[in-house]
C-alpha cells in the first residue's frame, strides 16, 4: 500500500514539473478549439460556430503530430443552413524561447506554429451549392499554460479548401479560442518504473 501511494505522489510530482515538460518528446496533447461562434440575438439571427477537437503525439521535444477535426454549422430561421466539416492530420512546433526573434510574452507560454493538410467540404441545404476536397491551413498561436498540464490557446489561421463541386475554392482566416491538456505519457512510465 505505501509503494501505491508513493508510486501516486511521484507521479503527481511529475505531472506538474515545468512549462517545458508537456511538449517533450512522448508525450500527447489532446483538446480543441471553438471558432467564430456567434449566436444572433436580434429578430431573424441565427447561428454560426466551429467545434474542433484534435489530438497529437511529440515525435521529438516541441515538435507535436496528430490528427484534427472541424464541424461547422451555419443557419437562421427561414434560411438555408449550412454544415462544414474537415478531417485529416496536424502538425505542431512550439519556439523555443531563446530562439532569435522569438520572446516569451508571458512566463508560462509559448508560441507555436501549426499546420494541418486532409479533406472537407461544405453542405448547403435548401438546394445550395456544396463541395468536396483538399482542406489545408497554417498559422500561428499562443498556449498559456493554467497549470502545468493545461493550456489556454489563441490560433490565427488561413483556412483553405480546394474543393470540387459547386463551391470551388473557398479559403477564410479564422481564429480560434481553446484549451489543450498535455498527458506526459514517458515522464510518467519513467517515475512509475524507478519507483518499483
Amino acid at each position: 500500500m505505501k509503494k501505491l501511494i508513493l508510486t501516486g505522489i511521484l507521479a503527481v510530482a511529475g505531472l506538474t514539473a515545468t512549462a517545458n515538460a508537456q511538449i517533450q518528446k512522448g508525450n500527447w496533447m489532446v483538446g480543441g478549439n471553438l471558432a467564430g461562434a456567434n449566436f444572433g440575438l436580434n429578430k431573424g439571427g441565427g447561428y454560426d460556430f466551429n467545434i474542433q477537437p484534435k489530438g497529437a503525439y511529440f515525435i521529438e521535444d516541441n515538435i507535436a503530430v496528430g490528427g484534427y477535426v472541424d464541424l461547422g454549422f451555419k443557419g437562421a430561421k427561414d434560411a438555408p443552413s449550412t454544415f462544414t466539416y474537415n478531417v485529416g492530420a496536424l502538425g505542431r512546433y512550439y519556439l523555443n524561447p531563446g530562439e532569435k526573434g522569438v520572446n516569451n510574452l508571458l512566463h508560462h507560454g509559448r508560441w507555436f506554429l501549426e499546420g494541418n493538410l486532409g479533406v472537407g467540404g461544405t453542405s448547403i441545404s435548401k438546394g445550395g451549392s456544396s463541395s468536396n476536397g483538399l482542406n489545408f491551413g497554417f498559422g500561428p498561436g499562443y498556449s498559456y499554460f493554467i497549470t502545468p498540464n493545461i493550456g489556454l490557446e489563441g490560433l490565427v489561421k488561413y483556412d483553405a479548401n480546394a474543393g470540387f463541386g459547386n463551391g470551388g475554392y473557398t479559403n477564410k482566416i479564422t481564429f480560434g479560442l481553446g484549451f489543450q491538456i498535455y498527458l506526459p505519457t514517458s515522464k510518467a512510465k519513467q517515475i512509475i518504473n524507478d519507483v518499483k
